[in-house]
């Protein structure tokens, strides 16, 4: 199937009043002192504008999750980070979970992918979180080819929680990271882009992953330097969404084709539902093959 999926998922809300994120480089905690900079920090780190329920309710089935402690906290809290901080990763967890217990056949990833400022005890408090909020919607780590929409409703199954850190192997719920390959085109130029999703759809493994297609651009440091105030939004994406999704409705799911794809902003196009759409194509396929 072909899934639509939101990048940083979690950036429509960060606090300008907390510190600097560990994501950044020392120079940036030293700037970030002066409180215009956290604002100007703000308008880069915002790549979502919905709230993980809105995005739910619009199709957004998969989620970019980075995380961190918060250094000099007490305790082990887990925040949701990218650049500033987010809300807690546990708040995040129930809403999501209460958009499935409403929903009993929906399935979401959650790809936990970037760690920082946690040891092994911040990541048993929060795979602890996980195995809290979801109970036995986990679905245990299996074959990828077996993992079918029907496979998942037999089961009772909601969630596949892909983890980028040696501890899931320790825990029948937690996905290795390799199972969800994500590229990244780490580009400004929306040709050189869509030149990068093409060839890693040619490169994606035919069994025994999941795969995402990140079509998203990232600003450099000239780029931000150059429009500071106008933030990521308006520099980038508004202006190259609608070929991004041009090249969407020219795919294909299936084995080769394109399967979880992620981007910036997801309400500002039709992009959800023309993800959802194609998945008609493989039912076309169904009838004709019979």
């Amino acid at each position: 199937l072909f899934f639509p999926g939101s990048h940083d998922s979690f950036s429509y809300w960060v606090d300008e009043k907390s510190p600097v994120g560990p994501d950044q480089a020392t120079a940036i905690k030293r700037l970030a002192r002066i409180s215009l900079v956290k604002k100007i920090m703000k308008k880069w780190s915002v790549t979502q504008n919905l709230t993980f329920k809105e995005q739910l309710e619009g199709g957004i089935r998969y989620f970019d999750l980075r995380v961190s402690s918060k250094p000099g906290e007490i305790g082990q809290e887990i925040y949701f980070i990218h650049g500033l901080f987010g809300i807690k990763v546990w708040d995040g967890l129930k809403e999501i979970n209460n958009f499935l217990e409403q929903h009993p056949k929906e399935v979401v990833f959650l790809d936990f992918n970037h760690f920082y400022a946690m040891d092994d005890s911040h990541h048993f408090f929060l795979i602890n979180r996980i195995r809290s909020a979801f109970g036995s919607k986990l679905c245990s780590v299996e074959c990828v080819e077996y993992v079918t929409l029907q496979y998942m409703w037999e089961k009772k199954h909601q969630v596949l929680i892909f983890y980028h850190y040696p501890l899931y192997q320790e825990y029948s719920f937690l996905w290795p990271g390799n199972k969800m390959p994500a590229p990244w085109a780490n580009t400004t130029n929306v040709h050189k882009l869509l030149q990068f999703l093409e060839t890693t759809l040619e490169e994606r493994s035919r069994y025994g992953t999941f795969h995402v297609s990140q079509a998203i651009l990232t600003p450099q440091v000239k780029t931000i330097a150059r429009h500071l105030i106008r933030g990521l939004k308006n520099t980038l994406v508004h202006r190259n969404l609608p070929m991004i999704l041009n090249w969407v409705k020219a795919q294909k799911p299936g084995v080769m084709g394109v399967n979880i794809i992620t981007s910036d902003f997801v309400e500002l196009v039709d992009f959800a539902a023309t993800v959802i759409a194609l998945n008609d194509l493989l039912l076309e396929e169904d009838q004709s093959a019979s």
